[in-house]
């Protein structure tokens, strides 16, 4: 054996081999790498957009956060008016209510001192009569003499 014929037959083998490689072998590596590489490239960029998504989302929980607090804020508020103002009514209806007593109270006192002075003035009249018959040592008639009577009372 020759070590030219060998060496030949080695390379042209070893040609035959990269041939082969490059025909039926790289292509699929090739395109798998590719693929990975896309595949990764899309992975980076979602992660991108995922981390762009997350910081405005943040953002915007925060604005709502911010906007609520806001709103809770305002909703106290308009509680604590009410509350004032619902004091504010009851304070007054309960003004109008002490009044309206009073004045029934004055009214009935008012009604109270005139029938008492009616009931007084009877009685005077009844001792002025019972004074005079006791003076003149005579029953005096109370219904002969009701004008008399009647102007005496006007009088007291």
């Amino acid at each position: 054996m020759n070590i030219n014929a060998t060496l030949l037959g080695q390379t042209i083998m070893f040609v035959l081999f990269v041939w082969f490689c490059m025909r039926f072998i790289w292509p699929p590596i090739v395109g798998a790498l590719d693929a990975r590489k896309k595949q990764i490239a899309d992975g980076l960029a979602a992660a991108e957009r995922g981390k762009h998504d997350l910081e405005l989302a943040a953002k915007r929980s925060a604005e709502v956060l911010r906007e609520a607090k806001e709103k809770a804020a305002e909703i106290i508020a308009q509680g604590e008016k009410l509350k004032i103002e619902t004091l504010d009514q009851a304070k007054a209806s309960a003004r109008e209510e002490a009044e309206r007593i009073m004045m029934a109270a004055r009214t009935e006192a008012a009604q109270e001192m005139s029938r008492a002075r009616e009931t007084l003035r009877d009685q005077v009249a009844d001792l002025a009569v019972a004074g005079a018959s006791k003076i003149l040592r005579r029953e005096v008639d109370a219904k002969t003499h009701a004008d008399l009577l009647d102007a005496l009372k006007q009088q007291l």
